[in-house]
């Protein structure tokens, strides 16, 4: 009888695709063709590595504009994005602490899926990930298989 309700529950979820728990993702709108993400179901927003923060009124829009190092290990490689800002949030990260954040939304694409997203900016230069892709981006999109890294896309570095 559970193991009846348990293939119900699987069922409905076949069609959604796997993903591991890092994959490679594009950010094409802020000139990001590709950045290691960690998906992270922990997290319930998206985190992006930036700094140079500098926000700016254009047309009456809130923006901003802002420094990356879209590569692990390569602080050569810097990209300057510019984005609508939609949001000003506190967050609280993994380890409990308060940030005020600048929230941008942008499109992802993944295992041939675009879509928008909403993604914090924060200072992440430290972190072994540029960006953290939170569980509302993923939600009803993939399921995400912790054993497995790079199923979606195999881009060379």
């Amino acid at each position: 009888m559970e193991a009846e309700k348990d293939i119900q529950l699987i069922r409905p979820l076949r069609k959604y695709p796997i993903i591991g728990w890092r994959e490679w993702v594009s950010l094409s709108e802020l000139n990001i063709q590709k950045i290691k993400a960690k998906v992270d179901t922990g997290a319930r927003t998206s985190a992006l590595h930036a700094f140079s923060l500098q926000p700016f009124e254009e047309n009456g829009k809130h923006r901003i504009r802002f420094d990356i190092h879209p590569l692990q290990h390569n602080n050569n490689h810097v990209v300057t994005c510019v984005a609508d800002v939609v949001d000003k949030r506190v967050v609280t990260d993994s380890g409990g602490h308060e940030e005020e954040r600048y929230v941008i939304q942008t499109p992802i694409t993944i295992a041939g899926q675009t879509w928008a997203i909403e993604i914090t900016l924060t200072e992440r230069e430290n972190m072994l990930f540029r960006m953290l892709l939170g569980r509302s981006a993923l939600r009803k999109r993939f399921i995400v298989n912790p054993a497995r890294s790079f199923v979606s896309t195999r881009i060379k570095k």
